[in-house]
């Protein structure tokens, strides 16, 4: 299961580190990868995952194994995460938001009460999304979305992530590094949009700021 040599040296070492946790303890290797990457997002399930189904293409362990133990490291990986935003909590996020420049605390209010209405979905579509994938847990547990339902719409997303993943190592074989191509592109998409949005609340904030400066009536915080 060699990488591309054009590939980076710490995606090769990620991914001999993966193969070899599924050599030593077969399809629960990959489970356990894929939980690691929703903590530790450097490592990429966009590599972990065509590896299973490479694996299970030569015989290793069956494409079923494959699909069910990366599928339950995924849910595991997100309650882990989950766990830590329920830790952490809305009165706490509103606090430190507090000492933000250009947050308010009113900001974390409406993210919460966004996050009630929308939550199934954000979890659902998240889990189909780069950077999102693992992030979208803690404020699933910061709002103590219901667990039933987090694990449901995880279970969900993250099944048809890594399918796609899984499946395109099963077929491609040795040539699974061409869907990681379509992976970056998709990253680099979520990456400029977020940066978008940033750009967006700075410059509104900013906007707001300057239209009240003159306005005797504290803001609110």
């Amino acid at each position: 299961m060699a990488t591309d040599e054009t590939s980076p040296s710490i995606l090769s070492m990620l991914a001999d580190w993966a193969v070899s946790l599924m050599d030593i303890i077969g399809p629960p290797g990959a489970g356990i990868a894929i939980a690691l990457e929703n903590i530790f997002p450097p490592l990429p399930s966009e590599v972990i995952l065509p590896l299973a189904g490479l694996a299970a293409s030569r015989g290793s362990f069956t494409l079923a194994e494959a699909l069910i133990w990366t599928t339950a490291g995924s849910v595991v990986g997100a309650f882990l995460l989950y766990t830590l935003g329920a830790l952490l909590g809305a009165d706490r996020l509103r606090r430190a938001a507090e000492w933000l420049p250009l947050v308010r605390g009113s900001d974390v209010d409406k993210s919460v009460a966004w996050f009630d209405k929308h939550g199934g979905a954000a979890v659902f579509f998240g889990r189909m999304l780069p950077i999102f994938r693992s992030l979208i847990s803690i404020p699933a547990g910061i709002t103590r979305m219901n667990p039933v339902k987090f694990g449901l719409y995880t279970l969900a997303g993250s099944l048809i992530w890594n399918s796609i993943f899984v499946l395109s190592g099963f077929f491609l074989g040795e040539q699974w590094h061409i869907v990681e191509q379509y992976a970056e592109i998709l990253q680099w998409i979520v990456i400029v949009g977020i940066v978008g949005v940033i750009a967006w609340f700075v410059i509104a904030r900013v906007r707001d700021i300057r239209r009240h400066k003159d306005d005797p009536t504290p803001q609110e915080r």
